[in-house]
C-alpha cells in the first residue's frame, strides 16, 4: 500500500459518491464505489485499491463497535417510551406559554439522551402537532423548533456524530459532550428565536397533519414514570462525565476511572431497564436498538473506505497548501471540513467520520487541540446536513405533513441554527 494517490483522484472519487448519493444508490456502496474508482484513476492497482478500502473500513472499527453499544441505550430509551415519557414532562410542565421554547428543548434533550435526531424529532412531533393546532401554530415554526433544538442536543449526545468525530481525533466522547455544552444552548436560543417569529408564517398545523410514522410514534401505550425514565441517560452521562471532571480537578481515583463507553452505554441501559420494571424485554429491546444502528454502521464502513482514498492521496497536503496560501488560519480547516463533508453526504455522522479520517492529522498540525478539532468539526457537520438527498430531510418533512416546498422553506433557518453553533464554537475554542 506505498502509493500516494493524486489529490484530483480523490477528488473524482468522492464527487462520484455524492453522485450517486443523488441518484439515490444505496449510501454505503456508493463511498464504496467512489473509494475503489478513486484509487483505480489515481493509479492504484487492483490489489493496492483493495487494501486501501480494507484500511479505511478498519479505521472506523472502533467508533463501529461503540457505535453499536450506544444501540442498547436508544433502544431502551425509544422502545420503553422513556424518551416519549421525558418529552411530555417537558412539554407539559413549560406550558403553552413557552411551547415552542418546550417543544424545542424537549426535542434537544431526547437527542441528547441517546435517541437518533429523526427518530427524537418524530418522537415530539405528534405533542408539537398537538400544541400546534391549539395555539394556531404554523408547520414552518414547529419544524424550526424541533430541527433546531435537534440539532443542539445532537452535538451533546452520545450518538454515533459525537462518538465518530471523538474516535477521529483521539479522545472521549465525554470531552466532546463537555465543549459542545455552550455552542448547542445558543443553537437552542437561535432556534426558539426564529421560530417564534415564524410562527404564524405560512400553513397552520391541524391534528390532520398528524401523518402515520408520528401517529404511530404518539400510539397510546403504558408510558413509565418520569423518575424511571431518568435512570437510564442520567446513569450514562454521569459515568461518561467520570472521566473529564477527573482529568479537570485532580481527582486522583476518577483520573484512574477509565471505563470506555462500549462499557457505559449498556450498563446505563440494563440499569434503566430494571429501574422501569422492564428487565425481561431486554432482547426486544437491544435488538430494536441493533436495527436502528445497522444502517448507520454500514454508511461507516462506507465512510471509512472514501477515507481511505483521501488519506492515501495527497489531498489533504494540497488543501493544507491552499489555506496557507490563502492566508486562513489552519484551524479553520476542521469547521470547514465538517461543514462540506456533511453536505455532500447529508449526514452529521457521515460528514464527521469523512472529516476527522482525511484532514485529522493536517488539522493536528496545525496545533488545534484534539478537543477544539472534535468540537468545531462536528458543529460546522450541522450547518448543512439536511438536504434532500440525506433521509433527514424526509422523514422530518413526513412527520409534520410536510410538502417538498414547505420542507425546503426550513432549511435556511436549519442553516442558521447550525451556523451560530459552529461560530460559537470557532470563538470559544479557535478564539479564546
Amino acid at each position: 500500500m506505498d502509493i500516494t494517490l493524486s489529490w484530483w483522484a480523490a477528488l473524482l472519487g468522492l464527487a462520484l459518491a455524492i453522485i450517486l448519493i443523488l441518484k439515490k444508490l444505496n449510501t454505503t456502496y456508493a463511498l464504496m464505489l467512489g473509494a475503489i474508482v478513486g484509487c483505480l484513476i489515481g493509479g492504484a492497482s487492483l490489489g493496492q485499491t483493495v487494501n486501501i478500502v480494507v484500511a479505511g473500513s478498519q479505521s472506523v472499527m472502533g467508533t463501529v463497535i461503540r457505535v453499536l453499544a450506544a444501540g442498547v441505550l436508544a433502544g431502551v430509551m425509544m422502545e420503553s417510551g422513556a424518551a416519549n415519557r421525558i418529552a411530555r414532562a417537558i412539554v407539559d410542565g413549560l406550558g403553552e406559554r413557552m411551547a415552542i421554547l418546550s417543544l424545542a428543548l424537549a426535542t434537544m434533550i431526547i437527542c441528547a439522551v441517546g435517541v437518533f435526531i429523526p427518530v427524537a424529532v418524530l418522537i415530539v412531533a405528534p405533542i408539537a402537532i398537538e400544541v400546534g393546532s391549539r395555539l394556531k401554530i404554523s408547520k414552518l415554526a414547529l419544524l424550526i423548533a424541533l430541527s433546531g433544538g435537534g440539532k443542539a442536543g445532537n452535538i451533546i449526545s452520545p450518538n454515533p456524530n459525537t462518538i465518530a468525530v471523538a474516535s477521529g481525533f483521539h479522545i472521549q466522547p465525554s470531552a466532546v459532550m463537555i465543549g459542545s455544552f455552550i455552542p448547542a444552548l445558543c443553537g437552542l436560543a437561535m432556534a426558539v428565536l426564529l421560530a417564534t417569529v415564524m410562527q404564524h408564517r405560512g400553513r397552520i398545523v391541524t391534528m390532520d397533519d398528524l401523518g402515520e410514522d408520528a401517529a404511530k410514534a404518539s400510539k397510546d401505550k403504558d408510558l413509565p414514570s418520569l423518575g424511571r425514565s431518568l435512570v437510564a441517560p442520567i446513569t450514562a452521562v454521569v459515568l461518561l462525565l467520570l472521566n473529564p471532571v477527573g482529568s479537570i480537578l485532580h481527582i486522583g481515583l476518577l483520573e484512574r476511572f477509565q471505563v470506555d463507553a462500549m462499557y457505559i452505554l449498556p450498563l446505563a441501559s440494563i440499569l434503566g431497564l430494571l429501574a422501569m420494571g422492564q428487565g425481561g424485554k431486554i432482547l426486544t429491546y437491544t435488538s430494536a436498538g441493533l436495527q436502528r444502528m445497522v444502517d448507520v454502521v454500514l454508511i461507516l464502513i462506507g465512510a471509512g473506505a472514501l477515507g481511505g482514498l483521501i488519506t492515501s492521496s495527497d489531498l489533504p497536503k494540497q488543501i493544507v497548501n491552499l489555506i496557507h496560501a490563502m492566508g486562513v488560519p489552519g484551524s479553520m480547516l476542521a469547521p470547514i471540513a465538517g461543514i462540506l463533508m456533511a453536505a455532500a453526504t447529508a449526514s452529521t455522522s457521515t460528514g464527521v467520520i469523512l472529516g476527522s479520517s482525511s484532514f485529522g492529522k493536517s488539522i493536528l498540525a496545525f496545533g488545534t487541540s484534539g478537543v477544539a478539532a472534535a468540537v468545531t468539526m462536528q458543529a460546522g457537520a450541522t450547518v448543512i446536513d439536511q438536504l434532500p438527498h440525506g433521509n433527514y430531510f424526509h422523514v422530518t418533512a413526513k412527520s409534520i405533513n410536510m410538502t417538498l416546498g414547505e420542507r425546503m422553506k426550513v432549511v435556511p433557518f436549519e442553516f442558521l441554527v447550525g451556523l451560530t453553533m459552529t461560530l460559537v464554537a470557532m470563538l470559544v475554542y479557535l478564539v479564546f
